[in-house]
């Protein structure tokens, strides 16, 4: 059974940021930006996490510009950022490392 995803509260938040390196709040949103070296690193680094995101049966906000990559994560239906948004961030961190962002 899946575990179903809760509205993180601000003190939640504030502790999981300071294990998220390069990750922010910005607009209500987890948000972080990554620069690859170019756009097949780019390119590479979405469609490992568009994997992820589609067998977590949970997407992102992101946008693409040649080797840059805007991410943004919130949980729509809980009004906020959730634990579904830190395990995602959490896995993207990992595929960014394997494919060496700068």
């Amino acid at each position: 059974m899946e575990e179903q995803p809760r509205k993180l509260s601000d003190a939640e938040l504030q502790d999981a940021l300071k294990k998220l390196p390069g990750w922010k709040v910005e607009k209500a949103k987890l948000h972080r930006e990554y620069q690859f070296e170019n756009f097949v690193q780019a390119f590479g680094f979405m469609t490992s996490s568009a994997l992820t995101a589609e067998s977590m049966n949970h997407h992102p906000e992101w946008f693409n510009v040649y080797h840059k990559v805007v991410v943004d994560l919130s949980t729509h239906s809980l009004g906020g950022i959730s634990t579904f948004d830190l395990e995602l961030a959490k896995k993207m961190e990992v595929l960014a490392q394997r494919t060496k962002p700068q």
